[in-house]
């Protein structure tokens, strides 16, 4: 065992997710790094297993929590679901492959040069607690608040991602989807995924996630992401959509805008945020999804030629 699995091990409490993890890179991942000659990074690769781990569990939570509510109380169907089949691509490659390696490994490796920086200059690395002292040995409050933040900073990041063309020709890529459902929320391109994680990446860093939590909130606020994108015909209720996102708050974000209508419902996981600034629509009821001005290839084509449609859309962005 790395010295890192150990002391990963120390500080989560005992579970089966951890046996799990620890068999899974004995068997599996640290053969493969040794054979490609990249044991530098079997420090990490407890970390990354366990995260991993974690990701497969939440696509079956999420599966088995959103297919009976889609079958049961479905806003459309449809005669072929062939669409979905990529985005469920998407949902392993987000959930498994790409968010366990840029959300544990690199962000890692940057919060330790980081933190190396700032000591060596005499500054203490930031964290949460030395900003609010009160939070001090209270892990839930201190866990609920960055929950909180990184939701309010994707609240932004999600809205000027409508507001600059060359952002939203890669953002197009999952607003194209005509048949939305659980899956649909990992459907981005890859240059967007890339932005998205170096805000993360930023806002954790600066105010001191410990890196084991930061994929597990993401993987955390995802989950509610999913179940938001559902082909669910479900409302929280009057108060209840005004407390979480729901499949009705987030559907009126996708819907097919009218003549005159502007987007809305930017929030990810909590509609606070919309309220606040003034961009929540909770009237908007159960529309079709997509983007009328997206290529067909973008809507309905396989991953990389959605990935090289969102490439061409920046290039007719940027020639104006």
């Amino acid at each position: 065992m790395t010295h890192l699995a150990a002391s990963l091990y120390a500080a989560i409490p005992a579970h089966p997710f951890n046996d799990l993890a620890g068999w899974i890179e004995q068997v599996a991942v640290l053969p493969v790094l040794y054979r490609a000659g990249l044991m530098q990074w079997s420090e990490l690769s407890f970390g990354w297993t366990l995260v991993a781990v974690y990701g497969v569990t939440q696509m079956i939570l999420a599966y088995a929590v959103c297919v009976p509510l889609e079958r049961r109380y479905p806003i459309e169907r449809w005669a072929t679901a062939k669409p979905v089949v990529t985005d469920v691509f998407y949902t392993f490659l987000a959930r498994v492959g790409i968010l366990p390696v840029m959300t544990f490994v690199i962000f890692y490796a940057a919060q330790v040069q980081l933190d190396g920086f700032l000591a060596d200059r005499g500054y203490v690395p930031p964290m949460l607690e030395t900003m609010i002292p009160v939070l001090f040995g209270h892990p839930i409050v201190t866990f609920v608040l960055y929950a909180l933040i990184l939701d309010f900073t994707d609240y932004w990041r999600h809205r000027l991602s409508h507001r600059f063309g060359v952002w939203y020709a890669l953002h197009a890529v999952h607003h194209a989807q005509r048949q939305m459902t659980f899956w649909s929320d990992d459907r981005n391109h890859f240059m967007d995924e890339i932005v998205s994680f170096i805000w993360f990446m930023v806002v954790g860093l600066l105010i001191g996630i410990p890196p084991l939590q930061f994929p597990l909130l993401i993987l955390m606020l995802r989950f509610v992401e999913s179940f938001s994108h559902a082909n669910i015909r479900l409302s929280f209720g009057r108060f209840g959509e005004r407390l979480l996102v729901s499949p009705k708050f987030h559907r009126a974000h996708h819907a097919l805008l009218g003549a005159g209508q502007d987007s809305c419902n930017y929030g990810a996981v909590f509609p606070f945020w919309d309220m606040m600034f003034r961009t929540a629509d909770f009237t908007r009821d159960f529309g079709p999804t997509g983007d009328h001005t997206a290529p067909e290839a973008m809507a309905s084509g396989g991953y990389l030629a959605q990935q090289w449609s969102g490439i061409t859309q920046v290039a007719r962005s940027l020639r104006g």
